[in-house]
């Protein structure tokens, strides 16, 4: 691991593009179960090849990457209106607004008009109930919708939020505008708490007990009992992500044939926000290089591309944007434009 030697904008970029570099990587693999991936790809892959169940060009952004991009834009809009003497911007709004410019189609590299390929159910409940009302507060598609289509786009509260209390209550209500169910919100707290140290430069160990710490915080201080048993649920994946399953073993023997594979990734990897959250500790815990881990998180299967989304976040603030290697980079979609942005997010004014 190189977070020791990486600055701290090698790790906040890393952070950006293995977020981009683990879906992109996992396109792949969406949707193929296990055993597909395993008789077909028994070492999984080593490049960006694109392909999938929808065809992606390599390299090429799924909706978690597009998502990502638009909280990261949601950001960027915000400091330009603060730079121009406007500091009482909405970032929920913003967001809000981005999400609908990317599914009516108002999107780099797609006909004007055109719809995403792929939107999840919770985020597309959610981006039409904010078109209807106008209110991005009261839009999620409820309690049980706890799927992982907002814990894979929110790393850019963990790089941009002004401090610890703004970067917890923006992850919560990021979420909400589409998956409000508090699992959902508290594991995007928990999971942003985790890039930020890592950003900071504290060690994997260190940014686990952070993520813990946001959890463990919730859970103490909720009077709600839905909330405080939500936090808790997140409390026991991450220390589960952390002892209990081995990324390499999942990615060997499969969900059902790992060491506690069937208690912490009991839906086969396919998509339950605690089950994501899990492999991504596990990964971030993982001592190999990025490359490594990353290839064998897709290769678990079933929504490769968003728990390679997840865990690449977590692997690239680890490792510094130096530890994605250079072949996949230089084909990511949108890596010269995040680049761009976070120049314009970090230069002094």
């Amino acid at each position: 691991m190189t977070h020791q030697t990486s600055t701290r904008k090698e790790r906040t970029l890393g952070a950006l593009l293995g977020v981009h570099a683990g879906d992109s990587l996992g396109a792949k693999f969406e949707f193929m179960p296990w055993d597909a991936v395993h008789r077909q790809y028994p070492q999984g892959i080593r490049d960006m090849v694109g392909g999938g169940f929808f065809k992606w060009p390599a390299g090429h952004a799924t909706d978690d990457t597009d998502l990502t991009r638009a909280i990261l834009l949601a950001y960027k809009d915000a400091e330009v209106q603060r730079r121009s003497g406007n500091p009482k911007t909405n970032i929920v709004l913003l967001t809000a607004q981005q999400m609908v410019a990317w599914y009516d189609g108002n999107w780099p590299d797609r006909t004007y008009g055109r719809r995403p390929r792929d939107v999840g159910g919770a985020t597309d409940t959610g981006i039409r109930n904010f078109k209807r009302t106008g209110d991005p507060y009261n839009s999620g598609a409820g309690e049980g919708s706890a799927g992982n289509g907002s814990l894979m786009r929110c790393i850019p509260t963990a790089l941009f939020a002004a401090d610890s209390v703004s970067r917890e209550k923006e992850s919560v209500a990021l979420s909400a505008i589409t998956h409000d169910d508090k699992t959902c919100t508290i594991a995007c707290a928990a999971y942003n708490a985790m890039v930020h140290a890592l950003v900071e430069g504290k060690t994997p160990l260190e940014a686990w007990q952070a993520g813990r710490d946001v959890a463990s915080s919730i859970h103490a201080r909720s009077q709600d009992s839905a909330r405080k048993n939500a936090a808790k649920k997140v409390e026991d994946t991450l220390d589960q992500g952390k002892s209990l399953i081995s990324v390499n073993d999942l990615a060997e023997n499969g969900p059902t044939g790992a060491k506690n594979g069937t208690l912490v990734i009991p839906y086969g990897a396919s998509g339950y926000v605690l089950e994501s959250l899990a492999i991504a500790v596990a990964a971030l815990l993982d001592p190999r290089p990025l490359e490594d881990v990353l290839i064998d998180v897709v290769r678990i299967g079933m929504d490769a591309d968003t728990n390679g989304a997840i865990a690449g976040g977590l692997l690239g603030a680890r490792d510094g944007v130096e530890g994605i290697p250079a072949r996949w980079r230089e084909k990511l979609q949108f890596g010269k434009e995040f680049a761009e942005v976070l120049d314009y997010m970090l230069e002094p004014e």
